[in-house]
């Protein structure tokens, strides 16, 4: 087994990007080096940059680098027996100033790239339960010199992706726009967000629920060319139909019992108002999820693209006109 590479796996990308960061200055201190700027960083995206290339890449190694770190990024695409066996092979062989790091959303890769990375260096990042991301956003507006109310902090969990990074970017956001020592309410974070958010897999699915074909391949563009996996697109978008089933079940509008399940603002109730006319079993589109992910976990990179769209084309036109 090879110390130095290590396996960053699981959905929760802010403590996984922590991590990253944690490892670079580790390998900064045991080079030497004053400051990261002197490690030799590389990135690849397995499904995008042939195997044969990254494998001749980490056997190269670097004449001025005091420390190499290359990191191999949608790291569960690589299932092929014989790229497997290759890279285990050089995975084993690394040069003492080689740091190689595999990072995917998805909890498991390849049996035995696992087994050729110490168990010490595997690590699972899962997303926070729903009371502790409560938490983590009370604490990071504090430390921030803000207050945000309850109202606030569900509207922030409403509208932002479901992690860390995008919590604490879009956080920055709200802090930059009201400025310290504001309470930051429902209102104000809606007022913000819907203004300067980027896309995301929620903005997709409202372009969903309304049956807006154009406008959900358009935001599905950005997602990929963001370097978003298709296991986080429809994950989050299982989660909103998740959501859209509890809303099915209250047949109800009562304010209370709408924000019990995670609905409290004017543009969510709109949304899922939308995609229940759409869907109105949403069992149906958890289905098509279902059967999408598969197809996409077993067809490989070239046809992500064909399926995505598929995907994109059957829920925008929903259940009410099939």
């Amino acid at each position: 087994m090879s110390g130095n590479s290590f396996l960053f796996l699981g959905p929760e990308v802010g403590e996984k990007l922590d991590s990253l960061n944690a490892l670079r200055a580790k390998i900064c201190r045991e080079a030497g080096l004053q400051a990261e700027a002197g490690i030799e960083e590389t990135s690849f995206y397995a499904g995008e940059t042939p195997l044969q290339d990254i494998v001749s890449f980490l056997k190269n190694g670097s004449l001025f680098a005091e420390a190499r770190l290359i990191i191999i990024k949608n790291a569960n695409l690589i299932k092929k027996k014989d790229e497997v066996a290759l890279l285990v092979s050089c995975i084993k062989k690394l040069e003492g100033n080689t740091t190689l790091v595999f990072i995917s959303e998805e909890t498991r890769l390849d049996k035995q790239i696992e087994e050729a990375v110490p168990r010490a260096n595997k690590t699972v990042f899962w997303e926070l339960f729903e009371n502790k991301k409560s938490e983590w956003l009370t604490a990071f507006f504090r430390r921030s010199e803000c207050r945000i109310d309850e109202s606030g902090i569900r509207t922030i969990l409403e509208m932002v992706e479901n992690n860390t990074d995008a919590l604490s970017r879009e956080c920055s956001r709200l802090i930059l726009f009201w400025g310290k020592g504001k309470t930051i309410t429902g209102a104000d974070v809606d007022h913000c967000l819907s203004h300067t958010r980027e896309e995301s897999a929620f903005t997709l699915f409202a372009a969903i629920a309304r049956g807006n074909l154009l406008l959900s391949l358009e935001i599905l563009r950005s997602l990929t060319a963001s370097k978003q996996s298709f296991q986080a697109i429809t994950a989050s978008l299982v989660w909103c139909f998740r959501k859209l089933r509890n809303y099915l079940a209250l047949d109800t509008e009562n304010d209370l019992e709408l924000k019990k399940i995670g609905i409290s603002t004017s543009r969510s109730r709109s949304d899922y108002a939308e995609a229940a006319r759409r869907w109105p079993r949403s069992d149906g589109a958890l289905a098509l999820l279902g059967e999408y992910e598969y197809l996409l976990r077993s067809s490989g990179a070239a046809w992500e693209e064909i399926l995505l769209d598929r995907l994109i084309f059957h829920l925008a036109r929903g259940m009410v006109s099939n």
